[in-house]
């Protein structure tokens, strides 16, 4: 794979300059990750059954031994999960799959972060804390089985409207913490119980040419976010593929009246997405139902097929946010938002603080667009609970049924050459 000329002079949002790490997209090959733990070798086998004890033993005789890769060949390995440790990495070949057990049971409850907390819930498929340089690559597929999770969420959902991710508890797919310089190449990541991919606390984390997915139909696939970025800083995510049930790259980082004072929560930073083709999903770009602080976030050369929000802003009147330098550019394709910046009150909960914590969401900025949209412009104004300032919105093609545009909503808004087509 080529890498980037890193002596071209490039800049996040706030001209922070772009790493050099950011252009090395390189990805080792099989023979030099290391020692191979080929899992038919072990006793591991095509046959239906589960090998949750067989793996993570494998796993540690790897650990033991000085470490290497897990290897998963051709055929399809049941699984419950698995927890990596230092040197140890995961290899799955064309036409291999590691597949998921579809029984929650064979997720042991753990301490763990979820929903902008630190709670116990389900661990995932695949988990790594406090590992550096942890790799997870190859052709091959790693596959939730999440089918009976979502059956029994819309189930559970028909008897109670209010039903939360906390009321049908279920495993994520991945789940790294307090893990850096990680690489995620070329695998196929879908059909994730919940969330498919969650980074907490984590830097330099790289996702390559993936392809991660999630149905819309015939059975939703409940909140099976692509990517959520929870209190990461340092992280790439280039020519992937992404089609959820949710949103494809959200943000996270913490919720609630004193979250920006919780050591376990903080801000996202240095967020780079780039090259990336979307499917469906809710969000595009999502700082989400659970953030605090984000900060140059730069999404680029993309192309959407059907997309709720390119830029979905969620506002909590329970939580103080600040979302700054966050620019979106060169972007083709259909959306039904073009931008979305609405209070956001699911499960809104001011606790003991008397007052609405005032958020802030400035120097954003869109610009080489050309998409087809539902709306143009979805920002409801709200003083009270947030202040907008210094938009740029430049170099614009839209077309679009409905306007939207308040030019009272963002203080300090730049327009420059955008064109809106209100179709009849």
């Amino acid at each position: 794979m080529e890498t980037k000329n890193i002596n071209v002079c490039e800049t996040f949002p706030d001209g922070t300059p772009i790493d050099g790490w950011f252009y090395d997209t390189n990805v080792p090959s099989l023979e030099k990750i290391g020692k191979q733990y080929v899992l038919t070798a072990y006793g591991i086998l095509d046959d239906g059954k589960l090998y949750t004890k067989e793996i993570q033993a494998l796993i540690d005789l790897a650990a033991k031994e000085g470490g290497g890769v897990i290897v998963v060949p051709s055929g399809t390995y049941l699984t419950g999960a698995l927890f990596f440790k230092q040197g140890v990495h995961l290899y799955v070949a064309q036409g291999g799959m590691l597949k998921g057990s579809d029984d929650c049971s064979d997720y042991p409850i753990c301490e763990t972060r979820i929903e902008g907390e630190s709670c116990l819930y389900f661990s995932a498929l695949i988990n790594a804390d406090g590992l550096d340089g942890f790799v997870m690559c190859g052709p091959g597929t790693i596959d939730g089985n999440g089918m009976r999770s979502w059956k029994a969420f819309w189930l559970r959902r028909s008897w109670n409207p209010k039903c939360t991710n906390k009321d049908e508890q279920r495993p994520r797919l991945v789940y790294l913490s307090n893990c850096k310089n990680v690489l995620i190449a070329d695998l196929n990541l879908q059909n994730s119980h919940f969330w498919t991919t969650h980074l907490y606390h984590c830097d330099h984390v790289k996702y390559l040419n993936c392809r991660i997915f999630s149905p819309a139909s015939p059975v939703k696939a409940p909140s099976t976010d692509a990517i959520d970025i929870d209190v990461c800083s340092d992280i790439l995510v280039k020519n992937c593929y992404l089609e959820v049930n949710d949103d494809s790259v959200v943000l996270k980082g913490g919720k609630g009246p004193w979250a920006d004072t919780a050591p376990e929560n903080g801000a996202n930073e240095r967020i780079l997405v780039e090259d990336c083709v979307y499917g469906f999903c809710h969000g595009c770009l999502t700082c989400g139902s659970e953030s605090v602080h984000n900060k140059n976030i730069l999404l680029r050369r993309i192309k959407v097929g059907s997309g709720s929000n390119l830029l979905w802003l969620k506002m909590r009147p329970d939580t103080p946010q600040h979302y700054e330098y966050i620019t979106l550019e060169n972007i083709e394709g259909n959306i039904t938002n073009f931008i979305n910046i609405n209070p956001w009150t699911q499960f809104y909960d001011l606790k003991d603080r008397k007052d609405i914590p005032l958020s802030y969401a400035d120097h954003v900025t869109m610009k080489n667009c050309k998409c087809k949209c539902e709306t143009y412009f979805n920002v409801e104004p709200n003083k009270a609970q947030y202040e907008l300032s210094d938009f740029t919105f430049e170099n614009l093609d839209i077309q679009a049924k409905n306007d939207g545009f308040k030019a009272d909503a963002v203080e300090n808004m730049k327009i420059i050459n955008v064109n809106v087509v209100i179709e009849a």
